[in-house]
């Protein structure tokens, strides 16, 4: 079956599927996760977004993320390792329908503050934020079965808008 690329509205739900999947992980990971984060664009009040709960535990150890994969695999999730970010495991629930990814990463670990600063910042900047949500909405109707051409087709804007999120969260520490 092949993916396909769907952005919707914001849904109001989002937030609740968050925090009943953060409650499952923590049961999991137990003490070894020292915070949860909701990211990704359903973390963002009014934005457009593919329907999936990006969710981000960070943990004491990422060694010890992979001692739990069978109990991930319990839950419905597709261990990914690194997937190609060196420092994080990931997971994937729901296949080519997608409804969470799972993004762990060991405290201390640079691309936690990237996505943290990505999300305050859009919630803070609304026009910002419509402008991605309109990109994406588009590029979801003109690439509906093809998502490395939606992700390629928001890379420029997703990287402006991370360097400003960067400096701007840089000047708040």
């Amino acid at each position: 079956m092949t993916r396909i690329v769907a952005v919707t509205p914001y849904n109001p739900d989002w937030p609740t599927l968050f925090k009943n999947e953060a409650a499952l992980l923590k049961k999991i990971f137990k003490t070894e996760i020292l915070d949860i984060h909701h990211i990704g664009s359903t973390s963002i009040l009014g934005l457009a977004a593919k329907p999936v709960i990006d969710i981000m535990p960070i943990v004491n150890d990422i060694e010890k993320v992979d001692r739990l994969n069978a109990e991930m695999i319990s839950l419905g999730y597709e261990p990914r390792g690194e997937n190609g970010l060196p420092g994080r495991r990931y997971f994937q629930k729901g296949g080519n329908q997608r409804t969470h990814h799972v993004h762990i990463y060991e405290k201390g670990n640079p691309d936690i503050t990237r996505h943290l600063a990505f999300r305050d910042y859009l919630r803070l900047n609304g026009e910002e934020a419509k402008q991605y949500g309109a990109l994406k909405m588009e590029l979801a109707k003109q690439y509906p079965f093809n998502i490395e051409a939606y992700i390629k087709g928001k890379e420029a804007l997703v990287r402006k808008i991370e360097m400003k999120a960067i400096k701007w969260h840089g000047a708040l520490c």
